[in-house]
């Protein structure tokens, strides 16, 4: 039984026509078990480790008990990719937004007639995906586009990853304005962990489209020496890449990420930083899921001693 159980996860993991036939079948699975059991099983097959939600010590641990046992409304709004618009608006105002041409629950509106002529990116407010990067409408597979969007709209993200705040989220689309510099490019983002309201890591993806590196700094942007990611054939994918230069704004992308986090145990505040402005990206609850490795571990568990939650709530 377990040979079978490995030539469908390896059928899956590595053929692409594996995974397309077979997602339907995981969508299920996930969809019938219970979050706890899902994510205990999860976090071991993935970690490497029991995880213990009666003590947990870890950051990812940690991490993974929040996704359980802590879960508001305000969680399900800062989720949400649209709604969010309006907590960033009435926490540090409306100048950090990105610019947003459509929103719409209908694929079929999602037509070049209706979109700007400069760059744009086409996201779900709903789920975790990347989005849908437009720069020249003339080469676009329009119905394509309205397809995949029609296909990501009919699903719950919640019934994937086990978080919660993905549940409620009424799907629709969003266009927004690409952010990109005065030469083309697509600016690095800055990713802020932060802690009881307090920032405690900031994590730097670089070359995200090409050749993906990713550095973790303090809130001096000090190098940390960890990297925090997913595995696969037993290192880091995203490993540290070229020093990257502290920004000029590193006191006000800080100050920013503590007043919109602290209302938050833990979350990720995300920004991007374009020709000296300042853009609010999302925030994240559960960054990686709760299962990206942290190596050393003992970071892992260092990162878990600062990070106070409710345990006796749970």
């Amino acid at each position: 039984m377990s040979s079978i159980r490995n030539i469908m996860k390896s059928f899956y993991h590595e053929n692409s026509i594996g995974k397309l036939l077979l997602s339907p079948l995981i969508y299920y699975r996930n969809y019938i078990m219970s979050d706890k059991t899902y994510i205990l099983k999860r976090f071991k097959r993935v970690m490497g480790y029991n995880l213990d939600l009666n003590n947990p010590r870890t950051l990812n641990e940690k991490i993974q008990w929040l996704k359980l046992y802590h879960n508001t409304p305000l969680h399900t709004q800062c989720a949400d990719k649209y709604a969010v618009r309006d907590y960033v608006k009435n926490k540090i105002g409306e100048k950090y937004l990105v610019p947003l041409y459509l929103s719409t629950t209908d694929p079929k509106e999602i037509t070049p007639e209706r979109l700007p002529e400069f760059p744009f990116i086409i996201k779900t407010n709903h789920d975790s995906s990347g989005g849908i990067i437009v720069k020249d409408k003339t080469k676009i597979n329009w119905i394509e586009i309205q397809q995949s969007l029609s296909r990501r709209l009919k699903k719950n993200y919640y019934h994937h990853s086990k978080e919660k705040q993905y549940k409620d989220i009424k799907p629709r689309i969003i266009v927004e304005k690409l952010l990109i510099d005065k030469v083309g490019n697509i600016p690095n983002d800055y990713k802020i962990h932060c802690f009881n309201g307090d920032p405690k890591i900031i994590q730097v993806d670089s070359d995200r489209f090409s050749n993906h590196k990713r550095n973790l700094y303090n809130a001096n942007w000090e190098l940390l020496p960890f990297t925090w990611s997913i595995w696969k054939n037993n290192k880091p994918v995203w490993d540290n890449g070229t020093t990257i230069p502290k920004p000029e704004s590193l006191s006000t992308l800080i100050d920013l990420a503590k007043t919109l986090s602290k209302d938050f145990y833990y979350s990720r505040i995300d920004f991007y930083v374009v020709d000296k402005e300042i853009y609010f990206g999302e925030i994240t609850f559960h960054h990686g899921g709760g299962t990206e490795i942290i190596f050393p571990k003992k970071w892992d568990s260092f990162y878990g001693d600062g990070l106070q939650i409710p345990i006796n709530q749970g």
